[in-house]
């Protein structure tokens, strides 16, 4: 594992370097800006109900496809007709998802130092047997329309942090796990900025190598799945370049609190890492 994520990271680094000798910043921001009104027109020719969409929506699937207005346009489109099909009435109500919710795995609380909303999921209290991949598919919605519309002004991403304190294979659910990686890469791409992991179990890597291989290449390209020891190690620059890639992080147990400490001030830490902020279930933030 040590050195899978040793050639993720080397990868990771030339592929950076490469991008900002090839597009800085400024050059980057004109390229979106005209690639936006492009693609815009293209998925309103064939979807007038996309007139409203706003162009940062727009940016975040150009970005998932490396700024390719036509891939993008495609993914966009498929989305669209994804949310009248999954969501008809706009919302997923509370009612629909009364076995997740009664699990009381998922929470909302405080920002990061970037500003991001956090969540905490506690992993442990999945409990497949309990509920069904229909109902954990429109859990997954409910949750991701509950954090981005929580989202402060001029913030896309939110980070997550999965704590594995007690998970085993009676949680292990890789057909739930799989619909929620679905879900979030075809259609709510570039939200998530970074995701900690946490009491991380060594049964849980079995359960990580089956699902990897279905996350999207495009994100894969985009992805630092990164040791506590070389996260820690990064500049800050490179910690906060979530508009290239976004980072999943396992974090050691014995350095949870430095760790959590790069990315989230003492004050905005919850109370189950050790912070002062209570846990507010995702059904009342």
């Amino acid at each position: 594992m040590t050195s899978y994520l040793r050639q993720k990271f080397q990868s990771l680094t030339v592929s950076e370097d490469a991008k900002h000798g090839d597009l800085d910043s400024q050059n980057r921001e004109e390229i979106e800006r005209t690639r936006i009104l492009t693609a815009k027109a293209l998925v309103l020719q064939q979807d007038p109900s996309a007139k409203d969409v706003d162009d940062l929506m727009i940016r975040r699937f150009l970005r998932a496809r490396d700024l390719d207005v036509d891939k993008a346009s495609a993914m966009f489109l498929k989305y669209l007709k994804w949310r009248r099909e999954s969501i008809p009435n706009g919302f997923i109500s509370p009612s629909e998802i009364t076995n997740e919710l009664a699990q009381n795995k998922l929470f909302v609380q405080g920002h990061d130092k970037a500003g991001r909303p956090i969540m905490l999921v506690f992993a442990a209290r999945h409990k497949p047997a309990s509920t069904t991949v229909e109902e954990i598919k429109r859990f997954v919605i409910y949750i991701l329309e509950k954090i981005c519309s929580r989202m402060p002004n001029g913030h896309e991403k939110f980070t997550t942090i999965a704590d594995l304190h007690g998970w085993g294979y009676a949680n292990s659910d890789i057909r739930g796990y799989l619909a929620a990686l679905t879900i979030l890469q075809d259609c709510y791409p570039e939200r998530l900025g970074k995701l900690l992991i946490i009491n991380a179990p060594y049964i849980f890597m079995t359960a990580w190598k089956m699902v990897y291989p279905f996350i999207d290449k495009n994100t894969k390209r985009r992805v630092a799945i990164l040791p506590n020891s070389t996260y820690i190690s990064l500049p800050k620059t490179l910690r906060n370049l979530s508009c290239i890639f976004f980072q999943i992080v396992f974090v050691e147990d014995k350095k949870l609190r430095p760790t959590l400490l790069q990315d989230i001030d003492e004050d905005q830490l919850p109370d189950s890492v050790g912070g002062p902020l209570k846990l507010v279930p995702i059904q009342d933030c």
